[in-house]
């Protein structure tokens, strides 16, 4: 071992408020506070959406997979995620192409749109009752790109062969009730309740033999000539042939770079809607503008909403600007919109890491051959995780996957 702090990721507090999603049904799942053995074939550190993915796909190749969390099972970041789960990314394609190079950016954006695909089929394959919802996404123009700049994207998406269709002006309002002077309509994305979608994916690990243990604290680590080691907080030593970091944006600090910082963001739930549109129902909806507003509703009635980050990482505790924040999300909604919403039913705050050009950090940790880190970075977090969970599974099983070029640590 080292001095004791190898493996002593970031601690944060993952978020202030009430997470809608905590007052669902469906979002406990049974786990020990002791691992029971000390070896394994893979130890996955975390138990959000990224752990329970990528423990899914260990576990779907037969692996002995320990799954471990400072906190209980699905109580971390995880469920202060709005869980609109697009194949859009944060930086639009045409940026990407300008920031990354045609090649990765055309690659980054189809492997997002395959990853949510995958993620819904998986779901549906696990019988995992989470709300579940294929989507269309609704990006409408603001601050950061007009309508002419709406249009070059449609034109680069399907150049390569992802759908989109640009609506104008008219249409958006006649169809949507928005008045924005464009916006592209485009397949591919979905929602869901985070919460009972990680503990459903647990779940199955623990149906194939994993197991899942919390409280555990990993404090230290050494890589072996034919394995890994992890020290826990109590002194006990866990053994594994491989090991994945999954703890979001409490990282390793290994894995500190200039490309990637914590900012705050802001969510909430409304009460339920009376005669809310169908088309509300059925899409979600994003704008290119900074700070952005995001909404969706879930199959309750509820419009879940979110936005105003700030690129500052202690902004989110303070339970005065959540009050703020979110009446500034609901006037924002409203005004869009026309629909009286009223106040917000829960809200909540979190910390919430973005990257330079948009994209996540999935990676062996610098220095060792066997130790990943997953960090799904910025507004698709989700979807990157299911992104993580097939890198990462491949890597382990000794194949190469197509784009785990792209998602290094740069």
């Amino acid at each position: 071992m080292t001095d004791g702090k190898d493996a002593e990721t970031r601690k944060d507090d993952l978020r202030t408020g009430k997470p809608y999603w905590l007052t669902t049904p469906g979002i406990s799942v049974r786990h020990r506070a002791e691992p029971g053995r000390d070896r394994f074939d893979v130890i996955v550190v975390g138990a959000g959406i990224s752990g329970a993915l990528a423990a899914e796909a260990l576990t779907r190749q037969g692996r002995k997979v320990l799954i471990l969390d400072r906190r209980a099972p699905v109580s971390g970041s995880t469920p202060a995620s709005t869980a609109m789960i697009q194949h859009e990314i944060d930086v639009p394609l045409t940026k990407l192409q300008a920031q990354r190079g045609a090649r990765a950016a055309n690659a980054a954006w189809r492997r997002s749109v395959a990853a949510v695909n995958d993620l819904a089929g998986l779901t549906e394959r696990l019988k995992i009752n989470c709300q579940m919802q294929r989507k269309p996404a609704l990006y409408l123009a603001g601050k950061q790109m007009d309508a002419d700049d709406l249009a070059d994207e449609v034109a680069a998406r399907r150049k390569i062969g992802i759908e989109a269709e640009l609506i104008d002006r008219a249409t958006l309002n006649a169809d949507y009730g928005m008045s924005r002077a464009a916006a592209i309509l485009s397949p591919d994305s979905a929602s869901a309740n985070p919460a009972q979608l990680t503990a459903g994916l647990l779940r199955a690990c623990r149906k194939r033999g994993a197991l899942l243990a919390a409280p555990v604290e990993i404090t230290d680590m050494a890589e072996l000539p034919g394995g890994v080691a992890l020290a826990t907080r109590d002194g006990r030593v866990l053994t594994a042939d491989h090991a994945a970091f999954c703890t979001g944006y409490e990282f390793l600090p290994q894995m500190q770079a200039k490309s990637h910082h914590v900012t705050s963001t802001w969510a909430l739930a409304t009460g339920k809607i009376i005669n809310m549109p169908r088309w509300l129902k059925d899409t979600i909806v994003w704008e290119a503008s900074d700070p952005y507003l995001y909404f969706r509703s879930d199959p309750s009635g509820r419009i879940i909403a979110g936005g105003e980050d700030e690129d500052a990482s202690e902004r989110n505790s303070d339970p005065k600007l959540l009050a703020s924040k979110s009446k500034t999300i609901i006037a924002k909604l409203e005004k869009l919109t026309g629909l009286g919403v009223g106040p917000a039913e829960f809200a909540w705050s979190a910390p919430f890491s973005v990257t330079d050009d948009g994209l996540p950090i999935i990676d062996r940790v610098k220095g060792h051959d066997r130790v990943w880190a997953v960090m799904g970075f910025g507004g698709n977090g989700i979807t990157f995780s299911m992104i993580a969970a097939q890198i990462v599974a491949a890597g382990i099983a000794g194949k190469k996957d197509p784009d785990d070029r792209l998602f290094r640590l740069r």
